[in-house]
């Protein structure tokens, strides 16, 4: 199976190539470059590869939550070359990506949603696949869901722009804290291929963003 993903939802631009259980990957702190950045990184992948999206069987993308900007570049993009070639769509969650990331068998990944605010979800390994303990949501620092019990592991950038009241709440529970762990593509094309192998692929045309938040900024009578 070979499967190209990519995900635009943080600062980082990240795109990996899955061939058949092995991995050709790249990244780039992108800041606002996402736009330019991108489609030229996939093609450098696929040049690398030897291959044509033609070749491949899939495509999979950070669905989100994240950036509101980054995730509509991302959609687009899979649209636009799912479309075009034919192939089926895989959306992952930036969240879950992040969870497969850090691969712990409990996890807590939160990123930084700006507002004084984080999107956050708590995950529980299933042999090879993520359940959801609690959320995805929206929340407030003091209120992400966070477990009762110790030997979990944070993950995300929510941890450094929140970490005195996160590492507050969490009381000496957690294993370990990882703010570095962003959702990158080489998690996505993991837990995607695992999804094409059940036949989860969907059309490119009904891919769509996932959003948890339905505004970027406050009115200034909310501010």
């Amino acid at each position: 199976m070979k499967i190209l993903a990519f995900d635009t939802s943080t600062e980082w631009c990240t795109a990996a190539l899955w061939l058949d259980g092995d991995l050709l990957v790249r990244e780039v702190e992108a800041g606002q470059s996402h736009s330019r950045i991108l489609l030229p990184m996939l093609q450098r992948l696929l040049a690398e590869a030897e291959l044509t999206l033609g070749g491949l069987d899939g495509l999979a993308f950070g669905q989100g939550p994240g950036a509101f900007t980054g995730l509509r570049i991302a959609c687009s993009v899979v649209q636009g070359l799912g479309m075009g070639a034919g192939l089926p769509v895989v959306g992952v969650m930036t969240l879950e990506a992040m969870a497969e990331e850090v691969a712990a068998g409990h996890v807590v990944a939160c990123l930084d949603a700006r507002m004084g605010e984080l999107y956050g979800a708590v995950f529980e390994r299933r042999g090879q696949d993520w359940s959801i303990a609690a959320g995805p949501g929206l929340y407030r620092p003091e209120d992400l869901p966070l477990p009762a019990e110790a030997g979990w592991v944070g993950c995300g950038n929510g941890f450094a722009a929140y970490a005195e009241t996160l590492r507050s709440r969490a009381g000496g529970r957690a294993q370990a804290i990882r703010p570095e762990v962003i959702p990158h593509a080489r998690s996505m094309a993991r837990l995607a291929a695992r999804r094409f192998a059940h036949g989860e692929g969907g059309a490119a045309e009904d891919a769509q963003p996932f959003y948890l938040r339905d505004k970027v900024a406050r009115k200034r009578s909310e501010r």
